[in-house]
């Protein structure tokens, strides 16, 4: 039975998930972390964050997740920095930035999905669910993936 991609973050919140998912958030403001811990834990996603490059490389050195969600230019460096760690872990990560989208992306990052500051939870929340499921195996409604 495949499962179907919740068309809104309500709809999210209101599911049981039992085999919670992890995402670290590496984001160097305080405000931004926090509004996306609060999406990701109100739709039953455990979140670790972490303001810096070296904190989350830090914290890789013990801990995995399922997922990341990373700001593309922190105070010690950009997201390319991570990207080889996250590939070679197999951790799916999203760039969330308060950059455009590069036409051309850095090395390491040209099939990442990249959502520009601000945006909206709905929409951060999609991107995170259907990569969720997509490496879980679960297969999204074309429906929700259009709304």
């Amino acid at each position: 039975m495949l499962a179907c991609l919740p068309s809104s973050s309500e709809e999210v919140m209101s599911r049981a998930i039992t085999d919670q998912p992890r995402c670290l958030v590496v984001e160097d403001q305080t405000l931004i972390a926090l509004s996306i811990e609060t999406y990701l834990e109100e739709a039953g996603i455990a979140v670790a964050s972490v303001g810096s490059l070296a904190k989350a490389r830090t914290w890789l050195e013990t801990n995995t997740a399922d997922i990341a969600i990373v700001d593309f230019m922190l105070q010690d460096g950009s997201a390319t920095e991570l990207a080889g760690e996250f590939n070679r872990r197999a951790i799916p990560f999203v760039i969330y930035s308060g950059y455009p989208p590069h036409q051309s992306p850095p090395s390491g990052l040209q099939s990442v999905p990249w959502l520009e500051k601000p945006t909206s939870r709905d929409a951060l929340l999609k991107v995170v669910l259907k990569i969720l499921m997509a490496v879980s195996g679960q297969t999204p409604c074309a429906s929700s993936l259009h709304s």
